[in-house]
């Protein structure tokens, strides 16, 4: 979920139509934060390596699910969960007709009842990506893929946010549990990738 992630669409021709659905039922609502394309494109492409299960946190209108689901090979399921009730609602209704999709309203905790996932994105509000609340030994499989997303590229290290280190970042960067690189994906977004070690 990133701020004006909406708008970074106006440009965009040849989506993925659910993904160009979710971006309209998005900017309908008047809601700014979608998951940006260059972060959409990389959801797309680590998708295709998931085998039994997707999860993420933070759906809002779906345009992140959207782009998970067009690189998932059949008979993946897809978790996902949105705390606000009705962005929940409508990113359900999007997902209908999908029936490896599901859209859970609900705090991001609630991913813990239904992995552990091959792919999980941590996105959205809550605590989930921020200050280490998620444990990647209990969501993720052995040689699961994490996305931390919504950082800024860094120069040096240790990455600075506000001048500070980026303890939220670093926290990934540095998991015992995790191998970690942070991608630059434009000048203004960075992400977090990181696989679960095969042992802890």
């Amino acid at each position: 979920m990133a701020m004006a992630g909406t708008d970074a669409y106006r440009a965009v021709d040849g989506l993925p139509s659910r993904v160009a659905r979710a971006v309209a039922a998005a900017r309908e609502a008047g809601f700014p934060n979608s998951c940006r394309p260059e972060q959409g494109r990389l959801l797309q492409a680590l998708a295709g390596g998931s085998r039994v299960r997707i999860g993420e946190s933070g759906t809002g209108y779906g345009v992140g699910l959207a782009w998970l689901a067009t690189g998932a090979a059949p008979g993946v399921e897809l978790v996902s969960v949105e705390r606000d009730p009705d962005r929940a609602a409508a990113a359900a209704a999007l997902f209908a007709d999908d029936p490896r999709a599901r859209v859970l309203a609900a705090d991001w905790t609630e991913l813990y009842a239904h992995g552990p996932y091959d792919l999980l994105v941590l996105d959205g509000g809550g605590q989930g990506k921020t200050g280490g609340a998620a444990d990647p030994g209990r969501l993720l499989t052995p040689g699961g893929v994490l996305v931390v997303d919504d950082f800024t590229p860094a120069d040096g290290w240790p990455p600075l946010f506000d001048g500070r280190p980026d303890e939220a970042r670093l926290h990934w960067l540095q998991h015992p549990a995790l191998r970690a690189v942070d991608l630059p994906l434009a000048a203004d977004l960075s992400t977090v990738v990181a696989v679960r070690r095969h042992r802890d």
